[in-house]
């Protein structure tokens, strides 16, 4: 294969632009042409594609968000659309296709697989860290760590006015979020999508750390269970204890990619550049096991159903007690 492109495509995560330099550097040190599509599929049914080189890609790898964009695109729902974005990818003479995202791009990748004959490879990016083939994905460790920074600024001040904080952070289906910061950041409470969790025992939790002196509580609480406020409310009709919300929200999108997410997009590119370049295989997604680069036929891993760590969850409930 000589010719390919990349796209980036649902919510952006830092290290999307380390994956998009890696996949044309990558390509570019193999004799390939690189192109890259603006505001994903979107952009690829409207024809907004360009070449791309290795200049096109300098300064970029410390750079939060995607230099190519991203957008919503209903229209690739549909039959007409996806045939639309595979004569496009033809007409330029593409031959494969790089996907960075999440599992709603994965689809859209398959379905162009399926439906075109695209050879596409899938990079996983997205804070969310939701899909169940790999260990994680792009922008998950920087959001993390965002979390984690937000969470030790704001315990400073609940310390000082003797207040619990719930934290709401982001993570509809997953809390992986709620739960790595939540652990990292010594918060007393965590309370994530795929575990039931019982209010009473939070309250009882929060009366047992006043008797013990402990005034200010930390409860990090993934969105996809309930609202900051609504929990609020509850505990404080148990409690009266005083208690603020934030809600992190955007913030954890965006930032400098950490050391771990840019080398995992070098490494994840460089893998999904080399199936391509080698012309013999069918989809793919790449991603990360046991620190170990791998890649996965695209059917097969979209039907991988993502484990919560719950030992994980033990050790940080100890750890609060």
């Amino acid at each position: 294969m000589r010719k390919i492109a990349v796209l980036t495509s649902g919510g952006d995560a830092p290290g999307m632009n380390a994956a998009i330099r890696g996949v044309v550097r990558c390509a570019s040190s193999r004799g390939m042409e690189v192109y890259g599509i603006e505001r994903g599929y979107d952009g690829l049914i409207k024809g907004n594609i360009f070449r791309m080189d290795s200049r096109s890609v300098s300064d970029t790898i410390q750079k939060g968000g995607t230099i190519l964009k991203t957008a919503r695109c209903p229209e690739f729902e549909t039959e007409d659309g996806i045939k639309k974005g595979g004569d496009v990818l033809r007409a330029y003479g593409i031959e494969g296709l790089v996907v960075i995202g999440g599992d709603g791009s994965f689809r859209g990748m398959k379905d162009l697989s399926d439906m075109c004959g695209i050879t596409c490879m899938g990079i996983p990016g997205t804070i969310d860290n939701d899909l169940g083939y790999t260990d994680f994905t792009l922008g998950f460790d920087t959001a993390v760590n965002t979390v984690l920074d937000a969470l030790n600024k704001i315990r400073d001040t609940m310390t000082s006015h003797d207040r619990a904080c719930i934290i709401e952070v982001m993570g509809r289906h997953c809390g992986d979020i709620a739960l790595y910061s939540g652990m990292a950041g010594g918060a007393e409470s965590i309370i994530v999508p795929e575990l039931p969790f019982n209010i009473d025992d939070i309250c009882a939790k929060m009366r047992r750390n006043v008797i013990k002196g402990k005034v200010s509580d930390i409860i990090v609480l993934a969105e996809g269970v309930c609202s900051a406020e609504k929990l609020k409310a509850e505990i404080h009709d148990r409690t009266g204890v005083t208690i603020r919300t934030v809600k992190l929200g955007y913030i954890q999108r965006g930032g400098t990619p950490s050391m771990a997410d840019r080398v995992l997009a070098a490494r994840c590119a460089d893998r999904a550049v080399e199936l391509l370049y080698d012309d013999s295989c069918s989809s793919r997604v790449i991603g990360i096991k046991n620190n170990v680069i791998i890649d996965v036929e695209l059917s097969e891993a979209l039907s991988v159903k993502k484990q919560f760590n719950e030992k994980m969850m033990e050790i940080a409930n100890r750890l609060s007690f």
